[in-house]
């Protein structure tokens, strides 16, 4: 890939970026970055195996200390639950997920790069409006469940940006202080079978530019770890107001972009 020297500058910020919102939020390494990384070079089959990769080496970072934990246990300076991961919804959303995350592969490798990414600002155009107006997307029953997951799962497999849809179930089901390890359990699992499929059909996974790329994502990963439960407060709401605002402006740039040129 050749770029000039302002693509790569930009493309480190980006990456610092996606490691913060990833560990400070639990989601949105890609959600939150692939419209941007578009905007600086169009080409998602460069981009999302090198996500993919940074979200495996830093979920297992995160999780490992943590893996054998599935009870409820106490910090015992204030006596607040510590991150624990909750292994029945982990059973329950892959069940459902695992044949629609395929499909999505499938879809992402045939499909023109152009129509890929046109679809891929609609969807994060459409997250950003539930952001800008203060109504995440929520389920309330089983049957929104399976939809919210098949419909997450397919996304997922063609962009990795199916977060919002898994988060909808996930709040559901989940307590505060299970959620971004239990989702990091999860996007391990879909993340190794996307990888799994990239490889089998001969994709590029980008070992290189992923490990060159790995110390920016680093930093913004433990600034991330800061400030996770300040970010999942719900009086930050603000904050979540102005990241829509901005995932909005660059998903429409990015269509036009697209469009005419």
């Amino acid at each position: 890939m050749e770029l000039v020297w302002q693509q790569y500058l930009l493309i480190v910020l980006v990456f610092i970026w996606s490691g913060f919102v990833r560990s400070g939020l639990g989601f949105g390494g890609a959600l939150f970055t692939i419209p941007f990384l578009l905007l600086i070079h169009n080409d998602p089959l460069f981009f999302l195996p090198i996500i993919s990769i940074h979200l495996l080496f830093f979920a297992s970072l995160t999780l490992l200390p943590k893996i054998g934990t599935s009870k409820q246990s106490l910090d015992k300076t204030d006596q607040q639950p510590l991150p624990t991961v909750n292994w029945r919804f982990v059973r329950y959303a892959l069940l459902i997920m695992i044949i629609p995350k395929l499909a999505g592969v499938v879809g992402l490798l045939i499909l023109p790069s152009d129509l890929m990414n046109c679809i891929i600002f609609v969807l994060i155009g459409a997250y950003s409006i539930t952001y800008i107006i203060g109504r995440p997307l929520q389920s309330n029953s089983r049957a929104l469940d399976m939809l919210f997951l098949v419909l997450g799962a397919y996304i997922s497999g063609t962009s990795l940006i199916g977060g919002p849809l898994v988060i909808a179930v996930a709040m559901r089901h989940i307590k505060s202080h299970e959620f971004r390890n239990t989702l990091f359990v999860l996007w391990t699992v879909l993340v190794s079978i996307k990888l799994a499929a990239f490889a089998y059909a001969g994709v590029d996974l980008q070992f290189a530019a992923a490990l060159w790329l790995l110390p920016f994502a680093a930093i913004g990963h433990f600034i991330g770890l800061r400030f996770h439960q300040q970010l999942l407060q719900q009086s930050n709401a603000r904050f979540y107001q102005i990241l829509g605002g901005v995932l909005l402006t660059a998903s429409v740039a990015g269509v036009a972009q697209i469009l005419y040129g």
